[in-house]
């Protein structure tokens, strides 16, 4: 028994469907089960939210409701496979998450999976050799449908897998995890290995492979991750506790690049020894700040684009009785992190990591590190630059390119 988990780009359209009917029956062939988890089709949740959008005249729809829709396209991309898989002459069976009992916390847009009632995943198991699940959705307590955010799918299927003890595999229109971004700079190294905590790290910061929930589930009950290639025969990635004692120990394994970033910086505030507490312990519950500077009278940070009005309002409303303080908001910045355990162990890296960055004459905004990671904030327009710099300085580049 294993779980698979198949993204929108597999099942994109009806051809893929039944490409990926055909993939499944070669795989399911003599006592094999598979547990497959779908997300909708394509850019159907993407089309289901601007259609939302489009009946309340702009405005925002009511959450509940919201994900009473969106639930809808997986369900479309998880009955159309198993009628491929039906019409290829495989046992199979389509359920949902009310079906299947995937309890959620009731926070509509962004629910947490509480848990899954293996016994009904089982007893399906005993009269079919696959059931296709639909990804991203949940059920709170009243029974209201959820949504469980963004590239969720991942998270439920890892936690299937921790549900029944076995393995996942997680498929997508990429060959595994890379180095780096392919698609924005090519001649990437591809990873045969990478551990969990170095998995976790990129996804935090930036790096789009694994949704880190789904990780963070891998990790806690030693689930073996494996990510491929769904249409091809390319061997993939494993995220695993520790390398093989055969497999070199990097010092760095990957870089992020982080875009949506909006650097503030507060000057001649007041001379106070409470400010920056009362500052930060107000942005700390609505905001994930960064990239911290302090000098004398002057405070510099960074936080996500999306909480860039938020975090201004914030910094207004706890400065509002000081006099002659200034604040800027800038743009067009982007941080580039290096990430690997063997940093820990590894002597010279942080030097290394700014030399490649100034032979580029590459100006650095501001530092923050951590015991894997180091992260540069840089003008968006030099990203690529940097990373390929970077990239170069440690290795990551595949030279069969």
């Amino acid at each position: 028994m294993i779980v698979h988990k198949y993204g929108g780009s597999s099942v994109a359209t009806p051809e893929k469907i039944r490409a990926l009917a055909e993939i499944l029956k070669k795989k399911v062939q003599g006592e094999s089960k598979i547990v497959v988890i779908v997300s909708a089709m394509g850019k159907t949740t993407d089309n289901l939210i601007a259609l939302a959008g489009e009946v309340v005249d702009g405005g925002t729809p009511d959450p509940r409701e919201l994900d009473m829709l969106l639930v809808t396209g997986e369900q479309i991309s998880a009955a159309l496979l198993a009628m491929a898989l039906k019409s290829a002459g495989v046992r199979a069976i389509s359920r949902n998450a009310n079906q299947l009992e995937v309890m959620s916390t009731d926070f509509h847009g962004d629910a947490r999976i509480r848990d899954i009632n293996a016994v009904r995943l089982l007893s399906d198991l005993e009269n079919h050799s696959v059931v296709v699940v639909t990804g991203f959705q949940g059920v709170a307590n009243g029974g209201d449908m959820t949504t469980l955010g963004r590239g969720s799918s991942d998270t439920l299927a890892v936690a299937i897998a921790a549900k029944l003890g076995v393995d996942c595999e997680i498929y997508s229109d990429v060959a595994g995890v890379y180095a780096f971004d392919p698609n924005r700079v090519g001649s990437v190294k591809k990873l045969d290995y990478i551990r969990y905590d170095e998995m976790l790290e990129l996804a935090a910061l930036g790096a789009k492979v694994l949704h880190s929930r789904a990780v963070e589930v891998a990790k806690r009950y030693s689930v073996k991750l494996y990510c491929g290639s769904t249409f091809s025969d390319e061997r993939g990635t494993y995220v695993v506790a520790q390398l093989p004692e055969w497999v070199e120990q990097p010092a760095v394994t990957g870089l992020a690049v982080d875009r949506n970033q909006t650097k503030f910086a507060l000057k001649k505030l007041p001379h106070s020894e409470d400010i920056l507490s009362v500052l930060f312990e107000a942005l700390a519950g609505e905001a994930n700040v960064d990239m911290i500077a302090v000098t004398e009278d002057d405070i510099t940070f960074t936080v996500r684009e999306t909480d860039r009005e938020k975090v201004a309002s914030i910094v207004r409303e706890h400065l509002v009785a000081s006099a002659g303080w200034e604040m800027s908001i800038g743009d067009g910045v982007a941080k580039v992190s290096a990430v690997g355990v063997g940093m820990n162990t590894a002597t010279g890296v942080a030097g290394r990591f700014f030399s490649a960055l100034r032979r580029e004459k590459i100006n650095v905004l501001g530092v923050s590190t951590s015991e894997i990671n180091i992260s540069a904030l840089l003008r968006a327009d030099q990203a690529d630059q940097a990373v390929m710099s970077l990239a170069a300085e440690f290795g990551l580049i595949d030279r069969m390119n």
